[in-house]
């Protein structure tokens, strides 16, 4: 909770801090990563301050925080809290590199705003920071204790490589082993991240869904995003490129809180493109429990032949009996010819959702969920790289 001095300066001050956010973080990062380029082996991607995305999900995460505080004081933003920890886990964030974030992002801060940034001002920001960056302390060593890590500097370790197969012609399936020791169980939903030494000796990560999972191995799914649909993913690229049975890649452990629910509610599935991912994950966490509860699987993709996991995800509904999926080619051949449309979808009452693909994709889904009923707070999502939509509850 803030003090009710910091609350009234951070109320006042919010529009214009809010207003230079973006150039703040700008700032922050080109300041940080000069002075420390080492920051950029491993932890953060860099496609992702190429494109300036990471700097507006900081930027948006900072005010959606303080934004929160102000909004309800007596309580802590949870959701937004445990996908930023998820993320830092995953990527084995320690607690050291918060006073660092800490040191730069406030000189940022004093740079953009000039004679706006009094003490007082300062203050109340750096009360926001604290408060921020102790809850995520606090919620990244209780996730790291639960992968039976002692801090995030664990983390990481070697797996093997035992089979590769091909998905689509752009999206290949690896199968991964770990070298050595026993792996912590993921739960269905969760990815895991992959840190790969690239061409120029820098060390790059990038999160992918586990897929699949069977004793101690661990299945992901890698899709080469090519040039023209956004800026080429390299670690992706080289991963589709050069891992074969035998190489070895280093793994961290499994993070992310879109996760199978229990419960005997009804679910449904939407995703897009490579966005089938998470919910072949969760289809399969359904088909070991034995669920029999409604499941709603949709996915839309631009022909079967780029449909990932397509064979696999039709075994898995056929195996759930209360299952029951609809396609959308762009060129036909599925259930539905076009982009997914939910009009004369029969929504199953007392639905959670989960949604993943591209960002206006699940707008556009989350928006007719909302128009059929479906609360706000039963529609979860996933995003692969920075999180630039928050959706409202």
């Amino acid at each position: 909770m803030l003090s009710p001095e910091s609350a009234a300066t951070v109320r006042s001050t919010l529009p214009v801090v809010a207003e230079h956010l973006d150039t703040v973080t700008a700032r922050f990062y080109d300041t940080m990563l000069g002075e420390h380029p080492e920051l950029l082996d491993g932890l953060f991607n860099r496609g992702n301050q190429a494109s300036g995305e990471q700097r507006a999900a900081l930027a948006g995460a900072v005010a959606a925080f303080a934004s929160a505080l102000l909004a309800h004081p007596d309580e802590r933003p949870d959701a937004l809290l445990s996908r930023i920890a998820h993320k830092h886990v995953s990527l084995g964030v320690t607690e050291d590199r918060y006073t660092v974030v800490h040191k730069y992002l406030f000189g940022a801060l004093a740079h953009v705003l000039a004679d706006a940034a009094t003490p007082a001002v300062v203050a109340a920001w750096d009360e926001v920071y604290w408060l921020m960056a102790g809850a995520l302390i606090a919620l990244e060593a209780r996730l790291y204790a639960e992968a039976g890590l002692a801090t995030g500097r664990d983390a990481w370790r070697p797996w093997t490589v035992t089979e590769r197969r091909e998905q689509t012609p752009d999206t290949v399936s690896l199968t991964l082993e770990p070298d050595g020791g026993a792996a912590p169980a993921p739960r269905p939903g969760q990815y895991v991240s992959v840190r790969v030494r690239m061409p120029d000796g820098v060390r790059q990560a990038r999160q992918y869904t586990l897929t699949g999972w069977d004793g101690t191995s661990r299945r992901i799914t890698v899709k080469r995003l090519r040039a023209g649909e956004g800026p080429a993913g390299e670690v992706s690229t080289l991963l589709h490129g050069t891992a074969r049975p035998g190489s070895t890649l280093m793994v961290s452990a499994p993070a992310g809180d879109v996760v199978l629910p229990g419960g005997d509610h009804p679910l449904l599935l939407a995703s897009a493109g490579i966005g089938c991912t998470p919910m072949v994950a969760l289809l399969r966490g359904l088909a070991e429990r034995g669920d029999t509860r409604p499941v709603l699987v949709l996915h839309a993709d631009r022909a079967p032949r780029d449909h990932a996991h397509r064979d696999e995800t039709a075994a898995l509904v056929g195996a759930l009996p209360g299952a029951r999926s609809l396609t959308w080619y762009e060129t036909g051949g599925g259930d539905r010819t076009g982009r997914m449309d939910l009009a004369g979808v029969d929504v199953p009452e007392g639905a959670e959702a989960f949604l993943c693909g591209p960002t206006p994709f699940m707008r556009g889904v989350r928006t007719r969920l909302l128009e059929a009923g479906v609360p706000a707070r039963r529609i979860r999502y996933e995003v692969f790289g920075p999180d630039l939509w928050r959706a409202a509850d």
